[in-house]
């Protein structure tokens, strides 16, 4: 079985330099990087929360997350300048790509009622964000050992310059967009 670095190399780069008509390698976009980041909301006070996050996050990606705190505080939402409001990982290299054909693999077609990406997720610099209403769709979260469950937020970041380079090379990587006929769910 071919890895998704390899498919990349051997299939997807020749197939965008010949729709996009690039004359070089090292024109072909690529993934960047993956960035998985989860808002702690209800559990900005819930160390054990925060724990529990930082804890499936370590094991969805095989790196240790980086607690990202407040800039300002903001009375509406009772955050204080200083506080954890988020927790994430920024993949690269070889973690990035065994992470994508987990995503791709086994994350998604676990995700309940899913019938594919909205290619609407592609902004305009070809990048594209997925949200996750559980994390247990991951293999390495068992569910019976689960406490409490959080979304989480995938952002895979592309070299693309437009929308449709990114879209040409995430359809091209194996992630399941819906088809133009399918009805939103």
């Amino acid at each position: 079985m071919h890895t998704l670095k390899e498919q990349f190399k051997k299939t997807v780069v020749p197939a965008l330099e010949k729709q996009f008509g690039y004359q070089n390698d090292m024109r072909v976009p690529r993934v960047a990087k993956i960035t998985v980041n989860v808002g702690t909301g209800k559990g900005l006070q819930d160390e054990k929360y925060l724990e529990t996050v930082v804890s499936t996050l370590t094991r969805i990606t095989g790196q240790k997350p980086v607690q990202n705190k407040a800039r300002k505080s903001i009375s509406a939402f009772k955050v204080r300048e200083g506080m954890i409001v988020g927790v994430s990982v920024t993949l690269r290299g070889t973690r990035m790509y065994d992470f994508l054909e987990k995503l791709i693999n086994v994350a998604l077609p676990r995700v309940r009622d899913f019938q594919g990406i909205d290619p609407k997720g592609v902004d305009e610099g070809g990048n594209l964000t997925i949200g996750f209403k559980e994390h247990t769709v991951f293999p390495e979260i068992r569910s019976d050992e689960v406490e409490s469950i959080h979304g989480l937020q995938v952002i895979i970041t592309t070299t693309a310059d437009s929308r449709e380079e990114g879209l040409a090379l995430l359809t091209a990587l194996g992630i399941p967009f819906k088809k133009k006929d399918q009805p939103a769910a």
